[in-house]
């Protein structure tokens, strides 16, 4: 095998190397309650990271066994693959800049305002055609009841860092002036008409606040949370694949030339 070839393979292992982490972000967001009542945004990333997978190991084979046709698919489909990746990155840069979080005096946790988060984020995930397939998937998840066994008192949760799923959709707003009971059972508010969320919330464990506002904007602040975690992975593992590609491509040009090379000093032997 010629040193452009074994260049070629060892970047191919390279790449297949960097599917892993892409793989693994698109695993653990699928697996994120919030993620698994959004079906579409479970998927993508995993899709992208198991397509990187497939596109080296068919580069490896195509430089290790000197199968030119094999490579010059690989450059085609690892070219699109690192655009669709970088459309993807800058999308989910975009969408998650806007942050609806606002402190709460005396509280551990961030309260969410939908009006906070970007258009995008609200017109496809939050609109009303959605929002009725979203609600009763949070109301049957273990998001809220899980509170109730790990605070027992007002002090515990009003320290506590909640998510902001757990903060928008499993207690009324603080403005409302409801008083704790426990984690998800509120009474006697004095400011119901601070917010519309106010009169919205119900301490029925299948209702609580998730026909509030709050919650979804406390999903969206979830998504741009989980999302900016996965892009720092993203972004790196991108870099990497660019630089492989780049490399790749040159080093495919080599063996093209030494092929050509060969065959000259063959015709004239």
């Amino acid at each position: 095998m010629s040193l452009s070839n074994n260049i070629t393979a060892l970047l191919n292992f390279v790449a297949f190397m960097c599917s892993i982490p892409i793989t693994a972000s698109g695993i653990w967001l699928a697996s994120k309650p919030d993620n698994e009542c959004i079906h579409w945004l479970r998927w993508p990333v995993l899709f992208m990271g198991l397509a990187v997978m497939l596109v080296s190991l068919a580069g490896f084979v195509g430089a290790y066994w000197k199968k030119e046709g094999l490579l010059g698919v690989y450059l085609v489909c690892m070219a699109i693959l690192i655009v669709l990746l970088l459309v993807l990155l800058v999308l989910a840069f975009v969408v998650t800049r806007p942050s609806g979080a606002y402190s709460v005096p005396g509280r551990g946790y961030s309260e969410y305002r939908l009006a906070g988060f970007s258009s995008w984020l609200q017109n496809h995930i939050t609109d009303a055609d959605s929002w009725r397939k979203i609600r009763p998937c949070l109301a049957d998840s273990e998001i809220c009841p899980k509170l109730n066994s790990e605070f027992v008192n007002a002090v515990q949760f009003f320290a506590a860092h909640i998510s902001p799923i757990q903060s928008g959709c499993c207690k009324p707003p603080t403005i409302c002036g409801y008083q704790f009971v426990n984690p998800t059972v509120w009474s006697n508010p004095t400011n119901t008409i601070a917010d519309p969320d106010c009169t919205i919330w119900n301490n029925d464990p299948s209702q609580l606040c998730y026909n509030c506002d709050a919650c979804k904007a406390g999903l969206l602040g979830n998504l741009r949370k989980e999302w900016r975690k996965a892009n720092l992975i993203l972004i790196l593992t991108v870099v990497v694949l660019i630089w492989v590609y780049v490399i790749a491509c040159s080093a495919y040009k080599n063996a093209q030339t030494e092929q050509l090379f060969q065959r000259y000093k063959q015709g004239w032997a």
